[in-house]
């Protein structure tokens, strides 16, 4: 057997600028920042429908069922893009996927612009919509792992909460930019394809990125895990994590060739084996109750606010989006001081609470009812960055990809359903049920990870990989 620790006398050791603590810091950022990006415009790809609904709704005749499958559109995108991306950055790569997935959402926002008016113009716009979406999943699905995998333990969880910072940023950005955009006379299909610009930025930054070490790792690819490692990584923590991983993939190819089995590809299945199925139902249920009631509330904020006699606007778009952020920030600071654990599980019976009392007092005073809502959305947010954590910490290093992409893919399923249901939900069955049917989903999520959500803080993610596998 092959030693390891022998392949580090193939790697050239000797200081030069692009092996330099700063060359190392500064492709980190470089790195954060790319994927950052990614999930800013998943936000603000969501939110900036809000302030031109009602142009799009006069200017396409849309009824409630329209416009939903238009909001949902990027929603149903994400679930069908996040699995795939997922199978194929465990199969051929995190760096080409990176950069072909960014490639395809540009595309696909550049092609707001050209929306034709008519009958055709809404099925043109969810489908555009669709695919914006298909490319926002494999973000999920491309970029979680590939951070996870450069960043050292005892900051992971913090690098990762920081891309949920970015959602909630880019969909704050979206109701701003939207309502002065709207404000000034812009037509709609100008105020929706302003996400091209940032779009055609990150582009251009993907383009240079290195492959995955831990990737490099589940295809026995020992040296050149090894060399980028030693390029890119600063951190002593995650070059012994590295050498944790090729020592825990060799012990498993041994075992696989003792037992003349081979160690399989990446694929659905293996989600749901002995070892895998508590990750994959805690990963995809928790995420499935943390995002549904936020979407289904934050879209459609001035609908909901009015529905209980405040005026929504700027008060409630924002205010609800700022409070979401304000929740993910203070998650972001505390996570690998306090723990994963701590930050989940509380916040879920507490929103599911809130919900609750919203969804029962019908006759409550609308500045109590904002209250409940601004809230719910900071409480809501704080655990929901977890989202972005135990997904790219929990699943071993050969399905990270498909694991994540498929615990995005089913959440989406939520976050679609609420807010393709919501429109619909106010006008027959009216708000309160439709609040009291949002607390039972996170009542749900409360109960799922008081069972099964674990603690990951300070461990590598070899030590969290041997765990599930056995």
């Amino acid at each position: 057997m092959i030693n390891p620790t022998r392949t580090t006398a193939t790697v050239d050791t000797s200081i030069s600028k692009e092996t330099s603590s700063k060359f190392k810091r500064r492709f980190m950022v470089r790195l954060v920042a790319v994927f950052i990006g990614g999930m800013f415009l998943d936000g603000y790809i969501l939110g900036i429908i809000g302030p031109v609904t009602g142009p799009m709704r006069s200017d396409l005749q849309l009824d409630a069922l329209s416009l939903g499958m238009i909001a949902a559109g990027p929603l149903a995108g994400i679930f069908v893009g996040s699995p795939l991306a997922g199978w194929a950055t465990d199969k051929f790569g995190r760096k080409p996927m990176f950069l072909v997935d960014m490639g395809l959402f540009l595309l696909a926002s550049a092609a707001q612009f050209f929306v034709t008016s008519g009958d055709g113009a809404v099925i043109q716009l969810a489908i555009i919509r669709f695919m914006m979406g298909v490319a926002i999943g494999g973000e999920y699905a491309i970029g979680g792992p590939l951070l996870s995998e450069f960043s050292p333990p005892k900051l992971r969880g913090r690098l990762l909460g920081l891309t949920l910072i970015a959602w909630y940023v880019g969909f704050m950005m979206a109701f701003i930019i939207g309502t002065l955009l709207h404000d000034a006379g812009t037509p709609w299909r100008l105020v929706i394809g302003t996400s091209t610009i940032l779009a055609f930025v990150l582009f251009l930054a993907r383009f240079g990125l290195p492959e995955s070490p831990s990737w490099l790792i589940t295809k026995g690819r020992r040296e050149e895990a090894l060399a980028i490692a030693h390029k890119y990584v600063e951190s002593p923590q995650m070059h012994n994590s590295i050498t944790e991983e090729i020592d825990l993939r060799m012990i498993q190819e041994a075992q696989a060739a003792q037992s003349r089995t081979k160690i399989q590809s990446a694929s659905i299945g293996m989600l749901f084996s002995r070892h895998n199925w508590r990750t994959t139902l805690f990963t995809s249920g928790f995420w499935f109750c943390a995002v549904t009631p936020y979407f289904a509330i934050a879209t459609f904020a001035d609908d909901v606010l009015t529905q209980f006699g405040f005026g929504g606007g700027w008060a409630g778009g924002v205010g609800l989006s700022a409070l979401a952020t304000a929740g993910v920030v203070t998650t972001v600071l505390l996570i690998d001081r306090r723990g994963r654990r701590i930050l989940t599980v509380p916040g879920q019976w507490l929103c599911a609470g809130i919900l609750l009392v919203i969804g029962v007092w019908a006759d409550a005073p609308a500045i109590l009812i904002l209250a409940l809502f601004l809230a719910f959305s900071f409480f809501n947010a704080g655990y929901t960055t977890l989202t972005q954590v135990y997904p790219a910490e929990l699943f071993p290093g050969h399905l990270r990809g498909i694991g994540m992409g498929f615990a995005a893919a089913f959440s989406r399923i939520g976050a679609a359903l609420g807010t393709f249901a919501l429109p619909w939900a106010i006008s027959n069955i009216g708000m309160g049920p439709s609040m009291v049917v949002a607390a039972a989903v996170a009542l749900l999520g409360a109960i799922l990870s008081q069972w099964l959500a674990p603690e990951t803080k300070g461990r590598t993610l070899a030590e969290i990989s041997a765990d599930v596998s056995h």
